[in-house]
């Protein structure tokens, strides 16, 4: 089981290595489908610690959580798309992604425990930012139904990976490793946010 895990843990951690430019809602590369959707939050350094965050905050809350904060996610998010496809404005959109990353990297940093409740109301205000920065770009598509697709599986893959790599907590010390990626998380949802500032 401990090597399973190990396993687990290091195809998170492949996954995290993996996001590319911070430019994820620059508008470039929306011209595809499925496979465009799918690349943006992975090549998004924005999109993945958020989303990771997600999946692990949920492995340290354990269940519910572990599965309800994963889809509560993509779920407001498709509210904070509509929001953006519609044109209703949301305030401070690229400030509420970079905010995403250093409250939910915090909250695994300190090991929060929250109420299940109150843990779906942090994830799905964040979902609305996500999704709205995605809904403003999704009429921009070729094909906006494929690109929707992609992108929702695409964050549901990071889901998982956190998930996976919240489940080296079941090891002796994996706590503090979770622990540890909360504080990178944080971090790198800092350094955007100063970048945007």
């Amino acid at each position: 089981m401990r090597h399973v895990l190990t396993g687990f843990g290091l195809v998170a951690a492949a996954l995290l290595l993996t996001g590319g430019e911070a430019a994820a809602h620059s508008g470039e590369g929306l011209s595809g489908g499925l496979i465009s959707g799918f690349t943006h939050p992975i090549l998004g350094w924005d999109h993945v610690v958020a989303m990771v965050a997600v999946g692990l905050w949920g492995a340290f809350l354990g269940k519910p959580a572990i599965w309800i904060l994963p889809v509560v996610f993509p779920l407001v998010m498709a509210v904070g798309g509509a929001l953006g496809v519609a044109g209703i404005p949301v305030p401070a959109v690229e400030a509420g992604i970079a905010l995403s990353g250093v409250i939910l990297g915090l909250l695994v940093a300190f090991a929060v425990r929250a109420p299940l409740w109150i843990a779906a109301v942090i994830v799905g205000v964040f979902a609305i930012f996500h999704g709205h920065a995605h809904g403003t770009e999704l009429p921009e598509a070729a094909n906006p139904f494929a690109y929707a697709l992609g992108f929702v599986v695409g964050t549901g893959v990071l889901h998982m990976a956190g998930i996976l790599l919240g489940f080296v907590t079941t090891v002796p010390r994996g706590a503090y490793i979770v622990r540890a990626a909360g504080v990178v998380i944080a971090a790198v949802g800092g350094a955007f946010l100063v970048g945007i500032a």
